[in-house]
């Protein structure tokens, strides 16, 4: 008898991925925690192992297709002399979990058990069906003054709902369910019309359109210009087109900037801080970490920096529980660092920054933006950051506008650093300055904080002193 190999649980919030490649074939010999595929979902490519020895009878999978939890990906047959046999004297959820937990990062969660492929074909067929229906009731939303057509309103994002062993059970259909998580609605919240007030796909799409018409989330995204789910027009009458499909990062990328921008009122403050000596001092003991395995950048002594600022000013190392009205503080200090590569934007997060030297942080954050461009970062990797620091000095520019990573609530930009005439008294003298750009959540952080905290950060990279290199 045939051994089915699922795909298990990937990690939090985490439904499916994208097969990028396959790593045996059929008649192929696999043992057990052998890797057999590689999955890239939204947030990193992990490779998926054999559950027990084998030889790969059929392969239901092929590269490029969207593969979700649960579903059959091979068929595996005993090989001779039994190194199969325990799997099959065990129920068939047993020999997938444990082994799961143990080849996939950490997620607090247990791998549940698969749905049938009935079930699986139905909630597809209702993803579709919600997406259309959004499609279709978005552009009828007006926006601006009455009467207007709006420009594609993206779905709102409304407070997560406390846990539903809480809560009385809610009269709708598990499609139902799902339809209001994906539009981003709470299922409590909807008022149901059918009898004994169930709630009908039409009562959700209702609700969300009340949350949306006319409200500032709306008009913010007009005129941000986002495409929403609205059809776009066809582009073929003016010229040849090119298609290409979004990779898992880069629409998880292009969700949660949006999600963070209908939700997050940004605002940005812009400094510059004299870092002369500190360029100095990073060329002298720069071989010094590049002989530990780092590079001593301006991001590793900025993160060092940073590590300290949040103990200073604990708002910015905090996150808004707007359901429950809450500002939650948090007692680490995890930052996260953007790390550019031919996938998108990856942010590998450096784990209890103001524990750590500034050699450390620099040899460990070469070491994951290298994992990250060779597709190796886990989702633990890139989940648990309180701040998060993003560099475009390599490139250019003089300032920019860096979108918060929510639930955080601040995110710092660097800029290039470019030699300016300043007043030192009684005469210009050249100085190398670098541009710093805060953004931050100003439903929690004023600007008058914002600006203490730049400022602070300023003037801790323009005196190197208080930054021991070995601290």
């Amino acid at each position: 008898m045939a051994t089915e190999l699922k795909l298990p649980q990937l990690g939090e919030n985490v439904d499916s991925g994208v097969l990028a490649r396959l790593l045996v074939t059929v008649g192929a010999t696999v043992k057990k925690d052998q890797p057999v595929l590689e999955l890239e979902t939204d947030k990193a490519t992990v490779e998926v192992p054999a559950f027990s020895d084998g030889v790969v009878k059929e392969i239901l999978v092929k590269e490029g297709e969207r593969v979700k939890v649960g579903q059959t990906i091979l068929t595996l047959d005993a090989v001779d002399g039994g190194g199969a046999a325990p799997a099959k004297s065990a129920p068939q959820a047993a020999p997938q979990a444990a082994p799961a937990q143990e080849a996939l990062p950490a997620t607090g969660q247990e791998a549940s058990p698969p749905e049938p492929e009935e079930d699986q074909a139905e909630l597809e067929h209702e993803r579709r069906l919600g997406e259309r229906a959004l499609a279709q009731y978005a552009g009828s939303l007006p926006v601006g003054g009455a009467g207007a057509p709006t420009s594609t309103p993206p779905p709102p994002v409304a407070p997560p709902p406390a846990p539903e062993t809480k809560r009385a059970p809610v009269p709708a259909s598990p499609s139902v369910r799902r339809l209001a998580r994906e539009l981003g609605v709470d299922i409590y919240a909807v008022p149901g019309t059918g009898p004994g007030g169930r709630i009908s796909d039409e009562d959700v799409k209702a609700y969300t359109k009340s949350l949306v018409s006319g409200g500032p989330s709306a008009r913010a995204a007009s005129a941000a210009g986002f495409p929403g789910l609205a059809p776009l027009p066809d582009f073929s009458k003016w010229g040849a087109t090119e298609r290409t499909p979004m990779s898992g990062i880069r629409r998880k990328t292009a969700e949660s900037m949006r999600n963070a921008w209908l939700t997050v009122p940004h605002v940005t403050q812009h400094d510059l801080a004299d870092i002369t000596e500190l360029e100095q001092l990073r060329k002298r003991f720069g071989k010094q970490v590049e002989a530990a395995g780092g590079k001593l950048t301006v991001t590793a002594i900025t993160l060092k920096v940073i590590g300290a600022a949040l103990k200073v000013f604990p708002k910015f190392n905090a996150s808004i529980d707007q359901a429950r009205d809450e500002i939650v503080f948090k007692k680490y200090y995890h930052v996260g660092v953007a790390v550019n590569t031919d996938r998108g934007l990856l942010v590998p997060v450096i784990r209890d920054v103001d524990q750590k030297n500034i050699r450390d942080l620099a040899v460990e954050m070469n070491q994951l933006a290298e994992r990250a461009r060779n597709k190796k970062l886990t989702l633990d990797e890139m989940q648990g950051g309180t701040f998060t620091i993003t560099n475009l000095g390599g490139i250019g520019g003089t300032s920019f506008t860096p979108i918060v990573n929510a639930p955080e609530v601040a995110i710092l930009g660097l800029s290039r650093a470019s030699f300016q005439p300043v007043y030192q008294g009684s005469e210009f003298e050249p100085r190398l300055m670098l541009p710093l750009s805060l953004s931050y959540d100003h439903r929690l952080i004023d600007g008058a904080d914002a600006a203490r905290f730049v400022r602070w950060v300023a003037q801790a990279l323009e005196q190197p002193f208080l930054l021991a290199l070995e601290g």
